[in-house]
């Protein structure tokens, strides 16, 4: 008997490990989670959205932040776990680790989003030099992704967006054309602490500390971001991500702020895993 117990204690391990070691092929049924980012992310409510669309039932959305959804995918990634986490690029992750998006034939998470500049109503009778900087401010994915790789390498973010800001300096003087410098007047930046608005909102405030700006730069979570704007107790962000993920804020302060439009464009939201899990649509999860 005490034989027989034996077996049984070892076929039970053997079998455990077996689901370990075939995390790729039980990415539906193995921890029923996507790996979220702030509770107040439109990527969020999206996400909650698609979790009744396709009808994912047993499936879990886990609020944390950008920092711990990285983290959570580093670990996984290096353990050739399962992982299915909320994503949007421009994003350091897709230039660290080989990932996908998931199809979403349901459209849920939409098409392709840009970025858009968003000011208080009296910014350029205030600030006219800032507004038109914010307002000329336009640049690339890739140009964004340099900057967030650094950081993530361990790079100060502001130390990060001075190297960009100096390696091009001919992007960057198209932003100050005929722009005259300032003695020290104050502008406030907000921006939520994702790592590609902690990029943008950066090299945004080197830009303007060039032309003799004080910037400070607020971070807040993405409800507070817009009530600042439309309060005033922010002057600018550069961080509105448009028509999706920040729909809902965008209409509830609606004519509390200027839109100087995108700064950046062809960014897109939506679900995430690594390229080494069998599936490659959200339809799949339901399986």
């Amino acid at each position: 008997m005490k034989r027989r117990g034996v077996y049984l204690l070892l076929g039970a391990l053997m079998f455990s490990l077996l689901l370990v070691g075939c995390g790729s092929e039980q990415s539906n049924t193995v921890k029923k989670q996507i790996i979220g980012i702030d509770p107040g992310a439109g990527l969020m409510k999206a996400t909650g959205k698609a979790i009744t669309e396709y009808q994912l039932k047993d499936w879990e959305l886990v609020e944390g932040s950008g920092a711990a959804m990285t983290a959570a995918l580093t670990k996984a990634y290096e353990n050739k776990e399962p992982i299915i986490i909320t994503g949007w690029t421009p994003h350091w992750k897709f230039s660290k680790y080989d990932l996908k998006y998931l199809e979403d034939p349901k459209k849920v998470f939409g098409e392709a989003e840009d970025i858009n500049t968003i000011v208080r109503t009296d910014l350029k009778k205030d600030h006219p030099v800032a507004y038109a900087l914010l307002d000329s401010f336009h640049w690339e994915p890739a140009d964004m992704e340099s900057v967030m790789v650094a950081i993530q390498e361990g790079k100060d973010p502001k130390v990060a967006a001075q190297e960009w800001v100096k390696n091009n300096e001919d992007k960057v003087d198209k932003w100050l054309t005929d722009l005259q410098p300032v003695s020290g007047e104050k502008i406030t930046l907000a921006y939520v602490a994702w790592d590609s608005e902690i990029a943008s909102t950066n090299v945004v405030a080197v830009a303007l500390e060039k032309l003799g700006y004080q910037v400070e730069l607020s971070q807040v979570e993405a409800g507070p971001m817009w009530a600042g704007i439309a309060s005033g107790d922010a002057d600018a962000m550069v961080a509105g991500w448009l028509p999706t993920t920040h729909a809902d804020y965008y209409q509830e302060f609606q004519g509390k702020f200027e839109d100087l439009g995108a700064n950046l464009e062809g960014t897109k939201i939506g679900l995430v895993v690594p390229s080494y899990m069998e599936i490659s649509s959200i339809e799949d999860l339901n399986k």
